[in-house]
């Protein structure tokens, strides 16, 4: 091989990640997109001509490789902790305070707190050799191979120290996000509720390409160890960051005053819809190492920071008209159609208003002007009328299903507003959803899309008419051929070997989740005894209330219900339960509750094992809690149960336990 070839690769790829730097981490664009694309093109074509120039590191590789099977844990060397959140300037100055009682004029850097994805990066004599997810602080996933395609994480350090981990938050641009958004409606996909959302589930994507088509960007913001340099203060951590090529955390500012960082809170919270990318808030830091070495932290948060969290945004805007949806349950429900605003980063112009009890307190009516906000900067919420419009009239729910147009009823016992009927086209086609749904039935391949399409030919009319499929019936349908057809029946055949909790959560009684079916079947058995079953003896079940007693017993007295239940049966689907031998009951006495995202498995298959192994699974944590199992990104939860003492796992540490 010619050296000039060697040397024109090398030129390329110094070349393109200098247009990179600019691009993603100056924001200054140094050449245009037509011209970066034939660098790109050249840098391809002569390392595939002469493959054994091929480098990790090279820009090409960022495009993301083969799909991953597992993401590995890793354990922080360093804890990847959390900050004590603050909610008023009164709390901010009582921060100031505490320092000022260490050192006589302490100085702090205030910058923006992204809303974001907390990640570690690892170089090792300047190359980025792992990148890992924050998980529970201790403990994170290695996700390399994913944040090796943000362009903005430089692969390979110039005059780099020998060994440096720098924590950065992996974020989703605002206008990245609306336009994925877009592409999820467009395809029938259930879309990303914000970009922080957005973010985390892209970069927990299995297949690294996935992850770089997802546009995502990064902000680094604190250096977690370093080897071959003297760093004292944070400030001087952040120059030293950018120095190094790094895209460091946006608008961090040194002040000497807590009038000064009232006025940075209030100067980044003016900016806050101006920033392209969601903030949450502001963080506060002592800038001096050596003084935040000697102000320490409690069990749970250092000292010598804050966090500031914005209250939620609030905006007007005019209500256009109230919809009115009926769910699986045959729930009737309000939903504000509004006048779009920009909440928290996204355009919202629909809430749900809950039920007419809400409306009447609130007095909303059609035309009025509203304030609306993004609860948890989630979820949209109407909190007030501010004024009714022109003519304006109270509203009220109508008194007939919008879907079937059968009267709609009332219980004692809820808000809410019910369909009756059973057969009612919005119950139905929801209630087989579900009952296919992975946590009940799991029949592979039976979405939203095929059950409405056998729905419309009129080859189903509830959950029994699957089991009568035949292959040949489908076949001939749009989105299917032959295997495809023989795919779902099989699908459809071995779901009859469920385990009848399963069976009875597919069911749909109402307030039985799939803890309480598995608690109906370790009690009674057999579809039969459950039937049979009396309020008073269904209560004695622990974790059932009358409620929930009362709701099993009308619903097996329910003449459909109970159809459905006899044709099931004479289906084939399996009605008797078979019991644990009761051997491993290691969680009997134990209470757990789970709180933030588990990586190996969901929640709902948590609480099974921890039911099957005879513990309890409960949703809200208290003194009689045994054990938190903490998952990425955990909430309120883990703070709560961190403030009673009790015991906080891992998900690793949970996964030990239950091997």
């Amino acid at each position: 091989m010619e050296q000039k070839v060697i040397d024109r690769v090398k030129k390329l790829r110094e070349e393109i990640e200098g247009h990179n730097y600019s691009y993603y981490v100056l924001d200054n664009p140094t050449v245009d997109d037509y011209a970066y694309d034939m660098l790109m093109q050249e840098l391809k074509g002569l390392e595939e001509q002469y493959p054994e120039l091929a480098d990790k590191n090279s820009p090409t590789q960022r495009v993301g490789g083969e799909a991953l099977n597992l993401f590995e844990k890793v354990e922080h060397r360093v804890q990847m902790g959390s900050l004590q959140d603050v909610f008023s300037f009164e709390q901010v100055k009582a921060f100031t305070d505490r320092c000022e009682e260490t050192a006589a004029k302490p100085v702090y850097v205030v910058e923006p707190k992204i809303d974001g994805l907390s990640v570690s990066l690892e170089y090792k004599d300047g190359e980025l050799v792992r990148g890992s997810t924050r998980g529970d602080g201790f403990i994170g996933e290695d996700v390399t191979a994913n944040l090796k395609t943000i362009k903005s994480i430089p692969l390979k350090l110039k005059n780099a120290p020998a060994f440096l981990e720098v924590r950065g938050e992996v974020y989703m641009p605002r206008d990245t996000f609306l336009k994925l958004v877009e592409r999820q409606e467009d395809n029938d996909e259930t879309p990303f509720k914000n970009p922080r959302n957005a973010a985390a589930g892209s970069l927990r994507q299995k297949n690294p390409k996935i992850a770089a088509e997802r546009g995502l960007d990064i902000f680094v913001f604190n250096i977690q160890q370093v080897e071959g340099a003297e760093i004292t203060s944070h400030k001087q951590s952040l120059d030293y960051l950018k120095s190094l090529g790094f895209k460091v955390i946006a608008d961090y500012k040194q002040v000497e005053s807590y009038a000064e960082i009232e006025g940075r809170i209030n100067h980044i919270g003016d900016m806050r819809s101006e920033y392209g990318f969601d903030i949450d808030g502001v963080v506060i830091k002592i800038d001096d190492f050596a003084l935040r070495d000697r102000m320490g932290a409690t069990a749970k948060v250092p000292k010598w920071a804050v966090a500031y969290k914005f209250p939620p945004e609030e905006k007007e805007t005019t209500l256009l008209d109230i919809e009115v949806n009926v769910g699986r349950t045959g729930a009737i429900t309000p939903v504000a159609v509004f006048e779009p605003v920009l909440l928290a980063g996204t355009s919202v112009s629909r809430a749900v208003l809950h039920n007419q009890e809400f409306i009447t307190e609130k007095d909303i009516r059609i035309g009025d002007r509203i304030v609306v906000r993004k609860a948890g900067d989630i979820i949209p919420e109407v909190l007030k009328s501010i004024s009714h419009g022109e003519n304006s009239q109270p509203y009220s729910l109508p008194e007939y299903c919008p879907v079937c147009g059968d009267r709609a009823v009332k219980y004692d016992d809820e808000a809410a507003l019910r369909c009756p009927n059973v057969d009612c086209p919005a119950q139905l086609k929801r209630n087989i959803i579900h009952f296919a749904s992975k946590g009940a039935m799991n029949i592979d391949g039976l979405g939203e899309a095929i059950v409405t399409q056998l729905l419309d030919e009129k080859l189903i009319s509830g959950v029994a008419d699957l089991y009568r499929l035949k292959a040949e019936q489908l076949e001939v349908l749009e989105r299917f051929g032959k295997k495809s057809a023989e795919n779902l029946i099989k699908a459809i055949e071995t779901s009859k070997e469920n385990s009848l909790d399963r069976v009875i959560f597919a069911l749909g009684i109402r307030n039985v989740g799939q803890s309480g079916a598995k608690l109906l079947c370790d009690r009674f058995g057999s579809i039969d005894d459950i039937m049979n079953a009396s309020v008073e003896d269904i209560a004695l079940i622990d974790g059932f209330g009358e409620v929930m007693s009362e709701n099993v017993v009308s619903a097996f007295h329910d003449k459909h219900f109970s159809d459905v239940v006899s044709e099931l049966k004479a289906l084939g689907v399996k009605m008797e339960y078979e019991k644990q031998d009761g051997s491993d009951n290691r969680f009997e006495g134990k209470t757990f509750v789970l709180t933030g995202t588990l990586s190996t498995m969901t929640r709902d298959e948590a609480k099974e094992i921890i039911v099957r192994l005879g513990g309890k699974a409960a949703g809200s944590v208290s003194k009689k809690t045994s054990y938190v199992v903490a998952g990425e990104e955990a909430g309120s939860k883990l703070t709560k149960a961190q403030e009673l003492g009790v015991t906080i796992l891992s998900e690793q540490e949970f996964l030990d336990m239950v091997k």
